[in-house]
């Protein structure tokens, strides 16, 4: 038995996986995010900690045999977090989280002190990674860099509490800004841009590798018996890849959680940094990928259902399902850039905006607007990735996921086949699982198999290029 654990930015979800990769137990906690000041956002890890346990007891209690049979965790969750801990491994500050737009300035210092780090890296300098919070951090709280011992990411605090061991792994480092990604290694002229050293860093093994026991102690609590392997593990996109088998040049995910994300693994590694695109390793070794990343996807469809006091997405989601042809194409326009984007634009500061509000629009309309733009957004992030991306078509993971209505329309803005996975909301969870097993003996092609296809979404209209158009020459306004 396997245990994936997810830690997300709004919930940590665990599952056990069974040694014939069928789900034997879940268990969810959610979790809050705090903005103290305009473009910060951050999480308390100590709250991490307080729903990994919450989780576990659950699973101890509901399915104490599977419990009792694990032999593997693996972990995964949100990436680029900066987890700033003392020399008693104490947390220094609430942790900065991947959303967080404050080191906007510490990004183009980077650029400035280390103009080697397009080629060290091969990705640009964004707010969002972990190396410019560190910079900010130095400029702004010098007491408290001063006394940093050790930077963790957020699932290898996790670890840390698990296992007592300061390790992370290739997929995740990469998003870092601190990461030779073509060598997979530290680089020690990123960490001198910054201020940092290799002393302050965890070690690094690949996602499919063994990266610390369980502690007696814990395992004890949690009923597990025998000794129990915990994997490197991977970073939310690269692990969800692993729970859809896409492990091979060419196959890709599209993500709507939080964040909307498209994924594809390459044949090599493949840099594109002058679109905003992501080459980062992946999760098994000498592999690696490229994302196109916006930074607001399923986020803007909680967000615009709060702003209509709709109770949930779900009721939001009905209301716009009854709108007619006519009142979509009446519909305003929505630039999902709430907390700033990433591909194509690179811009923290960057804001989001109806445009065309007339007084017919309600509720339905503008959410319609809403998720319209994120596939814009979406569009444009696949439009980067470049030729063949998505040719093959493209599964679908995270929770936004679960509306027929959003899949579809999708297909039609994105042009391509999108294919709803058994297991998809959970590919996260199931891809940290699925390492877990790799690094205890499994091989690659027994355990990361692609799961039934449940159901699929072709392009059935014409993408509305007048409103597409307009979406894109609005951006100036949305970065001014």
């Amino acid at each position: 038995m396997y245990l994936g654990l997810d830690l997300g930015t709004s919930a940590l979800k665990a599952l056990l996986l069974a040694p014939d990769q069928t789900l034997r137990a879940q268990a969810d906690r959610p979790l809050s995010v705090a903005t103290p000041q305009p473009l910060w956002s951050e999480q308390n890890p100590a709250d991490w900690q307080t729903a990994l346990v919450s989780v576990l007891d659950e699973l101890a209690a509901t399915a104490p045999e599977a419990m009792r049979a694990v032999r593997g965790i693996g972990l995964t969750g949100q990436m680029h977090g900066a987890v700033a801990l003392d020399a008693a491994m104490q947390p220094l500050r609430p942790a900065i989280l991947w959303n967080d737009g404050r080191s906007h300035a510490e990004c183009a210092e980077l650029d400035t002190v280390c103009p080697n780090a397009p080629r060290l890296t091969s990705n640009r300098a964004m707010p969002g990674f972990t190396a410019p919070k560190l910079l900010w951090m130095k400029r702004h709280e010098p007491d408290l860099f001063a006394r940093i011992a050790l930077v963790l990411l957020p699932k290898d605090y996790l670890r840390l509490f698990l296992t007592g061991e300061a390790i992370s792994d290739m997929s995740d480092a990469s998003g870092t800004f601190w990461l030779d990604v073509p060598g997979r290694d530290w680089s020690d002229e990123l960490l001198a841009a910054t201020s940092m050293t290799r002393a302050q860093m965890p070690a690094l093994v690949e996602g499919s590798a063994p990266a610390g026991r369980l502690k007696p102690e814990i395992a004890q609590r949690w009923g597990m018996s025998g000794d129990v392997v915990v994997a490197g593990g991977a970073g939310d996109n690269a692990a969800s890849a692993i729970g859809m088998g896409i492990v091979k040049p060419g196959a890709g995910f599209l993500s709507l959680g939080t964040s909307g994300v498209i994924f594809r693994a390459t044949d090599g590694f493949a840099p594109n940094a002058a679109a905003c695109i992501h080459a980062f390793c992946h999760a098994l070794p000498n592999t690696w990928h490229q994302m196109s990343v916006m930074l607001s996807a399923a986020a803007s469809l909680r967000w615009v259902t709060h702003l209509t006091g709709r109770a949930n997405e779900a009721a939001l989601l009905t209301e716009i399902a009854a709108l007619s042809p006519a009142e979509r194409d009446a519909a305003p326009l929505f630039l999902p850039y709430l907390t700033g984007e990433r591909t194509p634009h690179n811009s923290a500061a960057a804001r989001g905006a109806f445009l065309g509000l007339a007084p017919a629009h309600g509720p339905a309309a503008l959410g319609y607007a809403v998720l319209e733009g994120v596939g814009f957004g979406l569009r444009d992030g696949l439009l980067a990735l470049g030729e063949g991306a998505g040719s093959e078509g493209l599964l679908l993971v995270g929770g936004g996921s679960r509306s027929s209505l959003w899949n579809q329309l999708l297909a039609d803005l994105l042009g391509v086949p999108l294919h709803l996975a058994e297991s998809s909301e959970t590919a996260g969870a199931l891809g940290a699982a699925r390492l877990a097993a790799l690094a205890d003996g499994g091989a690659v092609d027994d355990i990361c198999q692609r799961p039934a296809i449940r159901q699929s979404f072709t392009p059935q209209a014409a993408l509305p290029a007048a409103r597409y158009a307009r979406f894109r020459a609005a951006w100036p306004a949305a970065s001014a």
